[in-house]
């Protein structure tokens, strides 16, 4: 998979995008992830991206001209054209289901919002697709296009150790309630003991401990997650 990032802020992205995980992922070949300095687009002298909204209000928008320089230019550098997503508080909302659907993808092309957001023509004629990681307002869309990515990146066959623990997650098809609660040695501490169902190597028993921990906690937490499920 190759991943581009347009952004004003490329230093925010570049540690986490080299450790774990997603360092791993790109040494061993499963993604490529490029950055690009928007304000490299920008034509004038001094690399203006944003000005003033027409009509008035707070803030600044980033301005049609780089963001069009930049796309056409990034997209021309693959033969395959990818999908281009723009990161912003007004996207719809992204979970583990789109995720995977991402992962699917061979090319991946994120613009980061910033200020105020975009001039309305980038959302009309250059984006496919606007998402948000949460009801909430960041000073940039890099970190959200951290968040995506790390949760994309995880998904690509071979990233993950044990792939099967991304089938049986929060939120995966297989198990949409959160998870319950889980146990390593040693089997006390502090005189906490790990659940006897646990240590008793009833197969059965044990996932039915597992699926009912699992439904309650959902139901304290996300009960909003079981009526979906």
């Amino acid at each position: 998979m190759r991943i581009d990032v347009i952004t004003l802020f490329p230093e925010i992205l570049r540690g986490p995008l080299d450790a774990s995980i997603l360092g791993r992922a790109q040494r061993g070949g499963q993604a490529e992830i490029h950055l690009h300095q928007l304000r490299d687009y920008a034509r004038d002298k001094h690399h203006t991206v944003d000005d003033r909204p027409y009509g008035g209000g707070p803030g600044m928008l980033l301005k049609c001209e780089p963001i069009f320089e930049a796309l056409q230019d990034i997209q021309a550098r693959v033969a395959k054209p990818g999908r281009v997503i723009f990161l912003s508080p007004a996207g719809a909302k992204f979970g583990q289901a789109k995720a995977r659907e991402l992962a699917g993808l061979e090319r991946i092309i994120f613009l980061c919002g910033h200020y105020e957001g975009v001039d309305e023509r980038v959302r009309e004629h250059l984006v496919d697709e606007e998402l948000c990681i949460g009801d909430f307002v960041l000073t940039n869309g890099a970190l959200a296009a951290l968040v995506v990515i790390d949760a994309v990146i995880r998904l690509l066959p071979n990233v993950v150790g044990n792939e099967a623990s991304t089938q049986f997650e929060s939120f995966s098809a297989e198990r949409p309630w959160l998870e319950g609660p889980q146990y390593t040695r040693p089997e006390e501490f502090r005189g906490w003991r790990v659940p006897e169902i646990l240590l008793s190597g009833h197969h059965g028993k044990i996932e039915e401990w597992t699926r009912e921990q699992s439904r309650r906690r959902t139901e304290r937490v996300r009960p909003d997650l079981l009526n979906e499920a």
